[in-house]
């Protein structure tokens, strides 16, 4: 009895401890969103605040959000996936040629909701098993994420390559497009999706079994085998999610550019690392949480939106998120080193 009062004490402990945690880290985003959104409105008051411009950022953020939701699901477990980006981009090209190969001389163009579904589904089932395929290296050969996913990645992008022969797979059905271009109820539908994948997957790990035993595997992956939990189970499990998210949101950009390519998306991998850790994710596993994820994302999209308005070099972007994620990393290693 006294041992279950003291897993129960140590269980709740630890979810009150995550959930202190995210909730400082959630307001500090909160006002970096305020304090950009001041600035870029103070330097481009007309276009900043244009309608045109936050109904822009409505359609292609949920893309790069989805993908940082993903990357933060790989670093609860204490890993890193550097495959999203291919498989983003192998989901979104599968599709188009499942369209093709069922729309034969006809044209894609001319297909119906039904196919649409279809290749929804098969976009989605080639991330899943990519996922799979991640999770067997890391957790069945013990090869480390982040070469394992580099690997994988290489894989995905040649695949991608060997299906379009180079060039990029354009005219989807019109059902396609309403995905990535289209709304519902005046909001955009890329919109809808992220804010009810959000909501889900904040659920999932928060108020499940799976999402706490996700967080103390990269916590403490000793204890958690001592707990019963089986860690390899776990880690497909999680990849496995990932590579569905990923999916999803290539999905979503092959939907909103009408088009597919083994490179679209390049510099999203970055500012996907990037918005995880800036939303509250330790790299080294343990701890996450969906909506610091989400206002992270927020907060950089309004920042490159700001930077293209101020006519910024694209390369300078690169180096700040690069830089900015240097620092980002140093700050919290320091915190965490003061803490102890």
């Amino acid at each position: 009895m006294s041992q279950t009062n003291t897993a129960e004490t140590a269980g709740g402990s630890f979810k009150g401890s995550l959930l202190r945690a995210g909730g400082h880290t959630n307001v500090q985003l909160g006002v970096i969103c305020l304090l950009i959104l001041v600035v870029m409105t103070a330097l481009r008051p007309q276009m900043f605040l244009s309608s045109y411009n936050f109904e822009s950022m409505a359609f292609f953020m949920p893309e790069l959000g989805i993908l940082s939701v993903a990357m933060m699901i790989a670093m609860l477990t204490g890993g890193i996936d550097l495959s999203i980006v291919g498989v983003a981009n192998l989901a979104g090209i599968t599709a188009g040629t499942v369209f093709g190969y069922v729309a034969g001389e006809a044209g894609a163009g001319s297909l119906g909701v039904a196919p649409v579904i279809l290749g929804v589904g098969v976009g989605l089932l080639v991330g899943v098993l990519a996922g799979l395929l991640n999770g067997l290296l890391i957790s069945g050969l013990k090869i480390k994420p982040i070469l394992a996913t580099l690997g994988t990645g290489q894989v995905f992008i040649g695949l991608c390559l060997v299906l379009t022969g180079g060039p990029a797979i354009v005219g989807f059905p019109s059902a396609w497009n309403w995905l990535g271009n289209g709304k519902i109820a005046a909001i955009p539908v890329p919109l809808v999706l992220f804010v009810v994948l959000c909501v889900a997957l904040s659920l999932l790990l928060s108020r499940t079994s799976f999402g706490l035993r996700l967080k103390m595997i990269g916590t403490n992956p000793k204890a958690a085998v001592y707990t019963g939990i089986e860690r390899g189970r776990m880690i497909i499990w999680s990849y496995m999610l990932t590579g569905g998210l990923a999916a999803m949101a290539g999905i979503l950009l092959s939907a909103r550019t009408n088009a597919a390519k083994s490179d679209y998306g390049a510099s999203y991998l970055l500012q996907a690392v990037l918005i995880a850790v800036l939303g509250g994710t330790n790299p080294a596993g343990g701890k996450g949480n969906v909506l610091g994820v989400a206002l992270a994302v927020i907060s950089l999209t309004l920042l490159s939106s700001g930077f293209q308005m101020m006519r910024v070099s694209n390369h300078l972007i690169d180096f700040v998120w690069g830089a900015f994620l240097i620092a980002v990393i140093a700050i919290n290693s320091f915190r965490g080193r003061k803490a102890r």
